[in-house]
């Protein structure tokens, strides 16, 4: 299924918030992919994500994080608390065990999950994924356009003034981004472009989360955990990827040197390949 075909629903948490999602469904039996969408994004499950699933028999389920389109904002969220959302979505949807998967921003909340979840998480994959920020100016160190993550670290106040002013930086991407904008996710423009049409509020409370304690920490992940990281990656530097390897439990590194920020979801179908060949077969014993 393709971002237009996915099912959507809403789920009400008891502060009355309604956290929108996604469900691409497929047989009771089906192996749960759980993709976290980066910033900003709508959540929608996008080509190739439905696509490569599909041919591996995954079920996918996405979650909209608190402020883009479908979900009421939380201000203040941690990352802990944006991923609870999505354990509340999976026990609605009676989803037991899952794999967890994130791009960019989703990243943080796909290990989020992992560890709030450590019995049910089979698996946990991140691209160009953010890591908890470490307090040290190399953190930004081989960041394009640090401005908003900076604005953050200054309150929700000063990071919505930047996001009045900010404007895409386009040494950001390297030219196989472009091309592989233009080619087989073309559709991540676009829903980047819808999942900021509604205002910044999204995406600042996702800088804010970032730079603030994530509310979980890297040693609780237990699930063997693959970081796919560009080379030449010009919004997450590749010190992320390294500083987090260092502190997962199960954590292992594919670098892809030639590769930036967007061009490493080329890696989607192999990634998903190590998903399948990791997640153990479910328990079919009697009771």
């Amino acid at each position: 299924m393709s971002d237009a075909t996915a099912p959507s629903g809403a789920v009400a948490r008891p502060d009355g918030r309604r956290v929108r999602y996604f469900d691409t469904g497929g047989s009771d039996d089906a192996p749960v992919l759980v993709w976290h969408h980066g910033t900003p994004q709508t959540g929608a499950v996008i080509e190739p994500v439905a696509s490569e699933a599909a041919a591996r028999g995954l079920r996918v389920v996405s979650c909209t994080r608190p402020g883009y389109p479908g979900s009421d904002a939380l201000p203040g969220r941690s990352v802990a608390a944006a991923a609870a959302d999505v354990i509340a979505v999976l026990d609605a949807l009676g989803i037991d065990r899952f794999a967890t998967m994130g791009a960019s921003g989703g990243g943080p909340h796909a290990l989020a999950c992992a560890a709030l979840a450590p019995k049910r998480a089979t698996a946990v994959v991140t691209f160009a994924g953010i890591a908890p920020y470490w307090g040290d100016v190399d953190w930004f160190a081989g960041m394009a356009d640090p401005g908003g993550l900076r604005a953050a670290l200054d309150g929700r106040p000063a990071r919505l003034a930047h996001a009045e002013t900010a404007e895409f930086e386009p040494e950001s991407f390297t030219a196989r981004d472009y091309e592989t904008l233009k080619g087989a996710w073309s559709a991540l423009g676009a829903d980047a472009g819808a999942g900021a049409a509604s205002g910044p509020a999204g995406e600042v409370d996702d800088d804010l989360a970032f730079v603030s304690p994530w509310g979980v920490e890297l040693g609780a992940v237990t699930a063997p955990t693959l970081l796919v990281q560009g080379g030449r990656d010009r919004v997450i530097p590749a010190t992320h990827a390294g500083w987090m390897l260092e502190r997962l439990r199960r954590g292992e590194l594919w670098l892809r040197p030639r590769e930036g920020h967007v061009s490493v979801l080329t890696a989607l179908g192999v990634a998903m390949d190590w998903v399948v060949a990791t997640t153990p077969a479910p328990d079919t014993t009697p009771a």
